[in-house]
């Protein structure tokens, strides 16, 4: 019996870039737009609900758990993450983890957003996330 992987091996990235958070928010969902997980409406939004409302999705140092109305341009349940080498600075907060999470539900991503939280809330976990050590995040996401 196989069961699904919380986070699939090729929607994680680690990147060594420079670019602004608007084109990291486009990059860490682009695993997802290929999959035709999402639509670039999906994108859209989530880059507008930052701009609209701050950076809100900051929920820790260096990590945003990003997002937009569920169901609004999702076509299926999805996530994806990219790490970058460098912060992002989103409007005056720096960022190096990028998780995309894209419900088709408000419901249907709960369970999902529960297993993120218990391995972001796990201190080794979270500094090798930061790290960008992509064969240790696919042991943990495993």
């Amino acid at each position: 019996m196989s069961t699904v992987r919380l986070l699939p091996s090729e929607n994680i990235k680690i990147v060594d870039k420079q670019m602004d958070w608007k084109e990291a928010i486009s990059l860490a969902a682009k695993p997802l737009l290929e999959n035709n997980n999402i639509s670039q409406v999906y994108i859209d939004n989530m880059i507008e609900s930052v701009e609209v409302n701050g950076p809100y999705m900051v929920l820790n140092d260096y990590f945003a758990l990003l997002h937009a109305k569920p169901g609004v341009g999702v076509n299926e349940q999805g996530m994806s993450l990219m790490v970058t080498k460098d912060e992002i600075d989103m409007l005056g907060k720096p960022i190096k983890i990028f998780l995309v999470l894209a419900a088709e539900n408000s419901d249907s991503h709960l369970k999902n957003l529960q297993k993120l939280m218990d391995i972001f809330m796990n201190e080794q976990n979270y500094q090798d996330i930061l790290k960008g050590d992509k064969k240790r995040i696919n042991k943990i996401f495993g």
